[in-house]
């Protein structure tokens, strides 16, 4: 049987067709929130599943930490959307579905006669979401339409490398794929007003993200910086370019963050290092001052907190400033706080050691969501979704048997 539903988001149900991250991510968050997310994948499976992280050998259940990571609350479904069976299995999901999710090349569905008018024309209310890395040609046709897209190619086109690096010079990428994140986390809210809009007039609708368009989103104080200050902002270091001190400072083992530009912060922060003198200096007492005196005051302060150990900076800082030590993963696996927050959890991986994935930001009194199952074995839910679906044991069979002929076993007689 189908898992049992909770959240917030339990009445929707969402037919989920992208791989990778971006995509994945955004269905990954509504389902965390409690829809039924029904992952279609190919007889191959998502390319994410043999990613890094421990991946299964091929010809088993293939789990990787990646797959693991953003499949969870899923189920998944194979089928073959070359063969005419595939397509009339999607046709009878897509039935009852609020929405189906896509990140294919532009046309690339419309060649699978699984295109937007056909899709409506079988669910008029149905929402249909894209993600791609320049956009559907629908709602704003680009010359890069047709390029192929990752994470890189977003952060570099949507501005985010060029204000990120140690120094002018050096553009840098940011470390988590936040090129396939951000366009995610905005496939996600959108998807999910455009089902609003659905549910109060009927009327279903495309909603389409692109990478650089998202990634450009986020990088909000470029646009107006341009436009207001007529400045080119380029990579800022760990600093801020214009409040001080706000970024990251040495400590003897590591570093921490301070954001005590407002006055009254940067005179508990004096106070906290024993360096009152820099609370009265004219160059540095008022948050003009410091602003424009900051690239000396960041020098100074720096050969203050570098005295100090992080856990000694935290015990003269915390709580009194915004303050914050720079953090490895091993350091968060600890912390008090991530576990009161229950922001690493532990999902069952049969046959290997159990795993752990990042927890669910999003905290609800009243409709909770969570990491309530692990990700899906490949096409684990084949047989009873299909079965849900309309679809005949016959009709199953054939194409089970199909793809069982061409190499793939995929699993769908083990479904729950």
């Amino acid at each position: 049987m189908s898992a049992p539903r909770f959240g917030a988001l339990s009445d929707i149900r969402i037919i989920d067709l992208t791989q990778m991250l971006a995509g994945p991510y955004g269905t990954m968050m509504l389902a965390d929130q409690g829809a039924e997310v029904i992952k279609v994948e190919s007889p191959e499976g998502d390319m994410s599943r043999a990613a890094a992280g421990r991946a299964q050998a091929a010809g088993e259940r293939k789990l990787s930490g990646y797959f693991q990571s953003i499949g969870r609350n899923k189920d998944s479904v194979v089928l073959d959307l070359k063969t005419q069976g595939g397509v009339r299995a999607l046709k009878a999901l897509v039935r009852d579905a609020d929405a189906v999710v896509e990140n294919f090349r532009p046309g690339v569905m419309d060649r699978l006669g699984l295109g937007w008018d056909v899709l409506r024309a079988i669910n008029p209310r149905l929402v249909y979401g894209c993600l791609r890395g320049f956009g559907d040609p629908r709602t704003g046709a680009s010359p890069y339409q047709d390029w192929p897209a990752f994470d890189v190619v977003a952060q570099a086109m949507g501005g985010i490398m060029a204000i990120t690096g140690p120094d002018a010079a050096t553009p840098t990428k940011v470390g988590p794929g936040v090129g396939d994140i951000i366009p995610g986390m905005m496939l996600g809210f959108g998807v999910l007003a455009a089902i609003h809009h659905a549910r109060r007039t009927g009327e279903g609708q495309i909603v389409d993200v692109a990478m650089t368009d998202a990634v450009l989103a986020v990088c909000e104080r470029s646009v107006w910086q341009r436009s207001f200050d007529g400045v080119l902002p380029g990579p800022e270091g760990n600093h801020h370019p214009f409040l001080c001190p706000f970024g990251m400072y040495p400590a003897s083992d590591g570093f921490v963050t301070l954001a005590a530009h407002i006055d009254s912060f940067f005179a508990s922060l004096c106070d906290a290092i024993d360096a009152p003198q820099l609370a009265t200096d004219p160059d540095f007492a008022r948050q003009d001052a410091r602003s424009a005196n900051r690239l000396r005051l960041i020098a100074i302060l720096s050969d203050i907190t570098r005295r100090f150990t992080k856990a000694e900076l935290v015990a003269r800082l915390g709580g009194r400033m915004p303050f914050g030590p720079v953090m490895n993963i091993a350091e968060i696996a600890e912390d008090p706080h991530f576990a009161a927050r229950e922001m690493i959890v532990t999902v069952d991986e049969p046959g290997q050691p159990d795993a752990t994935v990042a927890g669910v930001p999003v905290k609800m009194t009243v409709t909770p969501g969570g990491v309530r199952r692990r990700a899906p074995f490949l096409g684990e839910h084949t047989r009873v979704r299909l079965i849900e679906a309309g679809l005949t044991e016959d009709e199953i069979e054939g194409l089970i048997a199909r793809r069982e002929a061409s190499g793939f076993d995929t699993n769908e007689r083990n479904s729950e």
